[in-house]
């Protein structure tokens, strides 16, 4: 499971372009949570810890709870608008949840054991066609990312969604159960090598 992220906040008493301008010379990022058959809340909260839980690497697939004044919402985080040259963060969606309306979520894949692969150790490639998979979850079960083992694949073998085991109360709905996700292939040098067979 994907762990929490806490993050403080404050409510916004002034919005536009000007507002959010003021706010970030001051270190302080402009943000909205929205949702859950409520008023959106306007509110800022600050750079460094923004950039803090961004550089998690699982900042999407996590549950962020922000403290607004003392008042603490359960959120997952949507978008996040970055200046074009500086990749700094500019402003922040949320989006509200509760522990039993499931969510949608992207989530990378992590592949491990490469090697135990004997196709790998042979000099195959492993090619990824898939790097993350788009999930339905409930909140509390949203993982920080989905193993797949490739231990034992050999060149020319396949990992297919069918293969990969989702945790309970997780459910996939990018991909057909046939759908690829991985092969192991022979590398580009042999099969070049195979290829030029022509004698002078």
């Amino acid at each position: 499971m994907s762990e929490t992220l806490f993050l403080s906040a404050e409510a916004r008493e002034k919005v536009g372009k000007g507002a959010s301008r003021v706010l970030r010379r001051a270190g302080r990022i402009p943000a909205v949570i929205y949702g859950g058959n409520l008023e959106p809340i306007a509110l800022h909260l600050e750079e460094k810890a923004l950039v803090k839980a961004l550089g998690t690497g699982h900042f999407f697939n996590s549950i962020v709870d922000l403290n607004v004044g003392g008042i603490v919402v359960r959120t997952l985080p949507k978008d996040v608008t970055l200046h074009k040259v500086s990749d700094r963060p500019l402003h922040v969606d949320f989006l509200r949840v509760s522990a039993t309306h499931a969510v949608h979520v992207k989530v990378p894949l992590l592949f491990i054991n490469e090697e135990a692969s004997p196709g790998i150790k042979r000099g195959g490639v492993l090619n990824i066609v898939a790097h993350e998979l788009e999930l339905v979850s409930i909140p509390e079960a949203i993982p920080n990312d989905i193993t797949v083992d490739v231990t034992g694949l050999e060149i020319g073998d396949s990992i297919h969604m069918h293969d990969i085991k989702l945790p309970d109360g997780v459910r996939a709905i990018t991909h057909e159960a046939d759908a690829t996700i991985a092969t192991i292939v022979a590398p580009s040098a042999l099969k070049s090598s195979e290829g030029d067979t022509a004698k002078d």
